[in-house]
C-alpha cells in the first residue's frame, strides 16, 4: 500500500513541471505585438484623428542617455541664475571709524567699530557676491540631450502631431476645445514652426500649456511638460537643427 502512494506523488510532480515550462510561450506573443514608437497619432486642425505619421529617425530614434540629459538640465538651470546678489564686507560698509565707547568700565563687550559683523547695521560675514553660474557644454552633447528627451517622449507615447492651427482670433476656449478633442489631460508643450501671436495668445491662459518655437526647443520644457504637440512643419525643422552631425563635416 505505501508503494502506490509514492507513484502518485511522482506523477503529480511531473505534471507540475510540464505546466511551468509552458508559460514563457505566452510572453513571446506579447512581445511581438509591441507598437512602433515612431508612429504617433496625427490630427487635423479641428482635432479629428487622421491616422498616424512617422517621426524622423534621426531625432526620435535615439537611445535615451540619462547622464547627458541630467547634465544638460543642470546647465540650463545654472545659466538661468542671475548671480547679482551682493553684500558688503567690513572693508566696504559705511561708517565705523571711531571706537563706539571705551575699552573698559562700561560692563559691555569690547568693540572697536559700530560696523562690525556682530553689531546691528554692520557688515556680513561670508555673504554672497556677484558671480557667474554659467556652465559650458559642447553643442553635440546638448543636441544629444534633446534627442534623448524627444526619443523618451516617443517611447512613452506622449507625442501628437497636428496638421496646422486655424485660429481667426485669440480665443482660449477654442484652444481648450482643441486640447480636449485630441485627448490631452495634463501639461502640454505646443511647438510652432514660426512665431504666431494668435496661437500663442490662445494657449497662454491655459493652465499647464506653453508655446515654443521648434528652433528654441530645450531640455527644461521637455521635462516640465508631459505631452508634446508638434505642428507637422516642425518635424523638418527639428531634423535640420538637432540631427547628429557627421564627423567628416567641419
Amino acid at each position: 500500500m505505501p508503494a502506490a502512494k509514492t507513484t502518485t506523488a511522482a506523477k503529480t510532480t511531473k505534471a507540475t513541471k510540464t505546466t511551468k515550462a509552458a508559460k514563457p510561450v505566452a510572453k513571446k506573443k506579447t512581445q511581438d505585438t509591441e507598437t512602433n514608437p515612431l508612429q504617433v497619432p496625427f490630427f487635423d486642425a479641428l482635432g479629428e484623428r487622421n491616422g498616424e505619421v512617422d517621426l524622423p529617425k534621426a531625432i526620435f530614434d535615439e537611445k535615451p542617455n540619462i547622464p547627458v540629459m541630467h547634465q544638460a538640465l543642470l546647465r540650463q538651470l545654472a545659466n538661468a541664475r542671475q548671480g547679482t546678489a551682493s553684500t558688503k564686507t567690513r572693508a566696504t560698509v559705511h561708517g565705523g571709524g571711531a571706537k563706539p565707547y571705551r575699552q573698559k568700565g562700561t560692563g559691555r563687550a569690547r568693540h572697536g567699530s559700530i560696523r562690525e559683523p556682530s553689531m546691528k547695521g554692520g557688515a556680513v560675514v561670508f555673504g554672497p557676491h556677484p558671480r557667474s553660474f554659467a556652465h559650458d557644454m559642447p553643442k553635440q552633447m546638448r543636441r544629444l540631450a534633446l534627442r534623448s528627451a524627444l526619443s523618451q517622449k516617443a517611447i512613452d507615447g506622449q507625442i501628437r502631431v497636428i496638421e496646422s492651427f486655424v485660429f481667426d482670433e485669440p480665443k482660449t476656449k477654442q484652444a481648450a476645445d482643441l486640447m480636449d478633442a485630441i485627448g490631452f489631460d495634463n501639461s502640454i508643450l505646443v511647438v510652432l514652426p514660426a512665431p504666431n501671436v494668435v496661437v500663442s495668445r490662445s494657449f497662454e491662459n491655459l493652465n499647464g500649456a506653453k508655446t515654443i518655437l521648434a528652433r528654441n526647443m530645450n531640455i527644461r520644457d521637455l521635462f516640465t511638460h508631459t505631452y508634446l504637440l508638434l505642428s507637422k512643419d516642425c518635424l523638418e525643422l527639428l531634423e535640420e537643427n538637432f540631427s547628429p552631425r557627421d564627423k567628416k563635416q567641419k
